[in-house]
């Protein structure tokens, strides 16, 4: 592929090229326009004064004289003759007569009107302009004036000033290619460690950063690409951890089941460890069934951010519904819910996801709850929105871990979390389905003394 260096160098090649063609064509135009037109018109104007001087009939030899004379003062050649023939020996070069006055020429001077020719003359190596003025006495042409000048070549029209005025314009031209050389290296050097850094990135290297040295477009092409870099960095870093977090999460449940497995079929166990294995692989079997639907439902509601369906709905039978399906898990914990809802909060949302959010936070305040305790949830409007409030009396959270809370497989509790049941997923969960219903979602706690856990969703808007 060919470089973008050498495409400006083309275009400004191109340019250059078009420049000369167009001042070759200008400077032919300002030849024929400026200098031929000039001496044309002021031959003829000088012909025509000489011409007023004559006062009809025969053109008599003190008119020749006086014309001849004037070639004393001009810089035309200026000859007078009665007859058209008699100019070759006048003029240092030879004349067509034929040529020179034809029959149209001839009604031409007839009418008065001058006679103009350019052509080529050996004799001077050049163009020669001339002019015939007539002399005509009652529709008699009685004589002429024919004056004759050799037109200067472009080339000798340039004088010493204009050799070192083009002498100036190529070695200034010389530099200005010297300095856009460098100014091109200068403005290509971004572009290059941009394209150096992509091929680094697509070989996977995704710490590549380039420098960003201006404030204009290419700086900010550079600044784009470091966010991005940086953007990918973290994406890759994160699905690293998350494979690995998944692989450590399924390596113990999988191998309880294959070892414990593996002694049943063998027969290296009976009775009533037996049993106990079985209930072993019982449970691990639920946990990776639990672990991969909270991983499908985490990847699925992270692709379908704006997807749902939402339609009105009564939030506190929601709620209701939730707390009965706990019901179980709060008797054996000896944990007491209670309830203050408003039944008049309607909301627009999607009624499935909406009870797997209050599932998993009143599941998690249950877990971690202390025996004999009280979860209080309260649902009130304030602001245009239905606001769920699930405090418990439970362990609580340390400080230091609440901004982190919700991250897949964030534990606060690394040695009792397994133990406890929890996949570390659930909280990451409710925290993307609270940002598909619009909501928000708010965590406090203090250590030993419980957990806040703030919901809030819009209301649905009267009409």
């Amino acid at each position: 592929m060919k470089k973008l260096s050498s495409k400006i160098w083309s275009l400004i090649i191109l340019f250059l090229v078009i420049t000369v063609v167009f001042m070759s064509l200008f400077t032919n135009f300002l030849y024929d326009q400026l200098y031929v037109k000039d001496s044309e018109e002021s031959m003829i104007e000088v012909g025509e004064r000489l011409q007023s001087n004559y006062q009809g009939g025969k053109v008599t030899d003190e008119f020749v004289e006086k014309v001849e004379d004037f070639n004393m003062y001009s810089t035309f050649n200026v000859f007078a003759v009665r007859n058209p023939k008699e100019l070759s020996a006048c003029v240092p070069f030879e004349i067509d007569y034929d040529t020179l006055i034809g029959p149209e020429e001839r009604r031409q001077l007839l009418k008065g009107e001058p006679i103009t020719k350019i052509g080529y003359e050996e004799r001077f190596e050049r163009e020669v302009i001339s002019v015939i003025v007539p002399l005509t006495d009652q529709n008699r042409l009685e004589g002429i004036i024919y004056l004759y000048y050799p037109l200067a070549r472009i080339t000798e029209l340039a004088n010493n000033e204009v050799i070192i005025l083009i002498s100036s314009v190529v070695v200034f031209s010389m530099l200005l290619a010297f300095f856009v050389h460098k100014g091109l290296g200068h403005i290509m050097r971004p572009l290059n460690e941009l394209q150096h850094a992509v091929e680094k990135m697509s070989d996977g290297d995704y710490k590549t950063r380039v420098n960003v040295s201006s404030k204009d477009e290419i700086g900010k092409l550079s600044e784009a690409f470091n966010e991005m870099a940086a953007a990918i960095q973290s994406e890759d870093e994160d699905k690293k951890t998350f494979l690995a977090t998944v692989s450590h999460e399924l390596r113990t449940p999988i191998s309880y089941v294959k070892g414990y497995s593996e002694a049943i079929q063998n027969n290296f166990i009976e009775g009533k460890e037996k049993d106990d294995a079985i209930q072993l692989i019982h449970r691990e079997a639920n946990r990776m069934e639990r672990l991969t639907n909270e991983l499908l439902q985490l990847a699925h509601s992270n692709r379908d951010q704006e997807k749902i369906d939402v339609y009105p709905m009564v939030i506190s039978e929601t709620i209701r519904e939730s707390v009965d399906l706990l019901k179980n898990q709060s008797k054996h914990k000896e944990v007491e819910i209670n309830l203050e809802l408003d039944d008049s909060l309607i909301v627009q949302a999607n009624e499935e996801k909406l009870k797997q959010i209050f599932i998993n936070v009143i599941e998690n305040s249950i877990r971690y709850s202390n025996k004999k305790s009280l979860i209080y949830i309260l649902l009130k409007a304030s602001g245009g929105n239905a606001v769920i409030e699930i405090n418990d009396q439970g362990i609580g959270i340390p400080k230091d871990d609440l901004p982190y809370i919700t991250e897949p497989f964030y534990r606060v509790n690394k040695a009792r979390s397994r133990a406890d049941g929890g996949s570390g997923l659930g909280l990451s969960i409710v925290k993307d389905l609270v940002k598909q219903h619009n909501g928000k979602l708010l965590i406090d706690s203090e250590l030993g003394k419980g957990t806040y856990v703030t919901i809030t969703i819009p209301l649905m808007e009267e009409l």
